[in-house]
């Protein structure tokens, strides 16, 4: 099957306008910017701090916002006829993801700004972010798929939030050294790793190994995506 950019953008309006209508989102797209807001109204955007309103937009604006946007196409039973539709799975992923791609991407310049963190090596810092972008659509994909409600993504979503979202400000409190070591593989801290080397002055050999973890991370979530969507399609 061919490729279809129309197929693509007929899913993409759909769920633009859905979009429109869908409060709970929208209210949901404004959390990393007023944490953004507030933290650079406090001068306070240090260390882990100063990446949390990016990590936040993604894991937010990401990860949750994809979920609820899948699992509302559940709730209303649309989603089984985009799944038996001429559309090939990649067109569906796609089409499904870039709207929540286009949200992630503004949420993210408006935590920038409202922070004023200063971004470093744009095209490596770019870079980074489009990976751990991708990482966090598959993810919310994937939870959307495995969600019956709109609802329930926010219950099954939590340890995801906690996990990658949450676990670098968690890590000074924690003494195990294995379990530090697991915390600094997690895809937020390899992000953090690549942005606080960059403000280091590091250049993209010094964290090559760190973007490398970061596209397994963004592999092994898209061919779980792809395994899930498949299943949930014969279903």
């Amino acid at each position: 099957m061919i490729f279809s950019l129309k197929r693509v953008n007929a899913i993409f309006i759909k769920d633009w306008k859905d979009l429109q209508r869908n409060s709970y989102i929208l209210f949901t797209l404004a959390i990393p910017l007023v944490f953004a807001a507030m933290l650079g109204r406090m001068n306070a955007a240090t260390d882990v701090l100063s990446t949390y309103p990016i990590n936040l937009a993604l894991i937010i604006a990401g990860a949750f916002i994809q979920a609820a946007m899948v699992a509302e196409e559940k709730e209303k039973n649309t989603l089984r006829g985009l799944l038996l539709s001429p559309a090939s799975t990649l067109e569906i992923l796609i089409g499904k993801s870039a709207l929540s791609g286009l949200m992630t991407i503004l949420v993210i310049t408006g935590s920038i700004i409202f922070s004023g963190y200063t971004v470093p090596s744009l095209p490596l810092f770019s870079l980074s972010t489009l990976l751990g972008l991708v990482f966090y659509l598959a993810t919310g994909t994937i939870l959307g798929l495995l969600s019956r409600t709109v609802m329930e993504t926010s219950i099954i979503g939590m340890p995801v939030l906690i996990i990658f979202g949450m676990s670098s400000m968690f890590k000074p409190m924690v003494e195990n050294a294995t379990l530090i070591n697991i915390i600094e593989l997690l895809p937020n801290e390899q992000l953090n790793q690549i942005w606080f080397g960059l403000s280091d002055g590091k250049g993209a050999a010094e964290i090559l190994m760190n973007l490398f973890i970061l596209f397994l991370w963004v592999a092994v979530s898209f061919i779980l995506t792809i395994v899930i969507y498949k299943k949930r399609r014969f279903d």
